[in-house]
């Protein structure tokens, strides 16, 4: 019986991973080609220094994203290869009769529906990572003469990294970042524009290691560096100023405030970043392009960088955002506006737009409570400001709800410093009650609380 199900099981795998389709004759797959992980049809069949064999995906599972140095079915310890920081993971010998019987025995079940097991690629060996990363180098700070070299070094790279995990982690353990960082930092200081293309390429296969490491994105972070990035930002084609800004975003998270005034002050290096909003190639990318910009604004200092935000018409653009977006872009354009709102500057656009009030109350309750945070903190900022005689934007914010909305939340419950803000716009919002007041019921129809 426990035979019989291990079968069903199986071809119910087989069948599901697309070598196997549906038939209705009866099919037994042999025991010693199925993998005692998974009970799948091996793929690539490699063999630990137990003796078993396993299913390559499925036993580096166990021993990697698991943590586990023994043999599944023996429970004996597994032999590693390396030293130090560069052990991999223990000897995964490939088991070349298992893998050529299991391709023969899918050709002679072609007529019920089996598709031949191709031969797997071998992963990326030690020995042949350093020497590459070592040509890598050598070939960068020759540029004049090997830049098509070093270009084709990284296509190597990048191939093999998307083959496996295992080749790419591989990469990251013997610091793929710090070498290919510092290519491209050797290759940004000269001024011949046949390095352009080995820069992309380098570019398009750092992102396949993110996140990078410090030392990487302090490399990167030089000033010759982000004028590359920042170029291939304004001129380069969509898939380089998607790489570009993935890099930059890695840059801008280690939050230091001269990186920050080196990259605002190179021409175009803004506005790049905020049509990218504007005009958004894709989601990740629009992610990518706000999250750096909120970095931006949040470790800005000078007054002549603060007011750059607020002279792209960032403001606007974000609130317009803000009407149809999802969750996650949401929160980011609300992050953003609220670093930007700390600026006397950006107060004053968002207090003069005719949609900052309504879309913000809008938001209250709806998203999330992150959101709610953010836009509390936005509107306490605007309302705090009022200096008109008829207090428009209170009275407008009146007019949307707001009162209502804020009184919903101080009772489901919200962080110390946002009822604080709430409290105090309560406070600006009560004086003016009897000059209108109105309210969406829908607003708090699904609205539970936390008690």
């Amino acid at each position: 019986m426990i035979a019989t199900w291990r079968k069903k099981r199986t071809e119910k795998r087989v069948t599901k991973r697309g070598f196997m389709k549906k038939t209705n004759m009866e099919l037994v797959i042999p025991s010693q080609f199925t993998c005692p992980i998974s009970l799948d049809l091996m793929k690539d069949p490699v063999t630990l220094s137990t003796g078993i064999t396993y299913d390559r995906e499925n036993i580096e599972k166990w021993i990697n994203k698991g943590g586990n140095q023994t043999c599944p079915i023996t429970n004996q310890d597994l032999k590693s290869y390396g030293s130090g920081i560069t052990t991999i993971d223990p000897v995964l010998i490939p088991n070349h009769n298992i893998r050529k019987m299991i391709q023969q025995w899918c050709v002679e079940n072609k007529e019920h529906g089996i598709d031949r097991i191709p031969t797997p690629k071998i992963p990326v060996s030690l020995s042949d990572v350093s020497e590459l990363l070592a040509k890598i180098t050598n070939s960068s700070k020759l540029e004049m003469e090997n830049s098509s070299l070093c270009e084709e070094l990284v296509t190597r790279v990048k191939n093999l990294a998307s083959e496996s995990d295992r080749n790419k982690c591989c990469f990251v353990t013997n610091g793929i970042g710090k070498v290919l960082s510092s290519a491209f930092l050797e290759l940004s200081k000269g001024k011949n524009a046949k390095n352009a293309s080995t820069e992309e390429v380098i570019l398009s296969t750092l992102t396949l290691f993110l996140p990078l490491d410090v030392k990487s994105k302090t490399i990167l972070g030089s000033i010759s560096s982000l004028r590359c990035i920042a170029w291939f930002l304004k001129n380069g084609s969509l898939s380089s100023k998607r790489n570009a800004v993935f890099v930059l975003r890695e840059i801008m998270k280690m939050e230091e405030q001269e990186k920050v005034e080196i990259l605002l002050n190179i021409e175009g290096a803004l506005e790049g970043l905020v049509k990218l909003v504007k005009e958004p190639i894709c989601p990740i990318t629009t992610k990518a392009s706000l999250l750096t910009i909120y970095h931006m604004v949040n470790n800005s200092s000078s007054q002549s960088s603060r007011s750059r935000f607020v002279d792209v018409g960032l403001v606007e653009l974000l609130i317009e955002i803000l009407v149809d977006c999802d969750k996650s872009i949401c929160e980011k354009a609300l992050g953003v506006l609220d670093g930007i709102l700390s600026y006397e500057e950006g107060v004053k656009r968002a207090y003069n737009y005719a949609l900052s009030v309504p879309v913000l109350v809008k938001k209250l309750l709806r998203v999330s409570d992150l959101a709610t945070e953010f836009s509390v903190s936005i509107l306490w900022k605007i309302c705090k400001n009022e200096n008109n005689g008829d207090c428009g934007v209170l009275v407008e914010a009146l007019q949307v709800g707001a009162f209502q909305k804020l009184l919903v939340m101080l009772q489901v419950g919200c962080s110390e410093l946002t009822k604080e803000k709430a409290s105090e716009l309560l406070k600006l919002l009560n004086v003016h009650r009897d000059r209108a007041e109105c309210v969406d019921s829908l607003d708090f129809k699904s609205l539970k609380r936390t008690f």
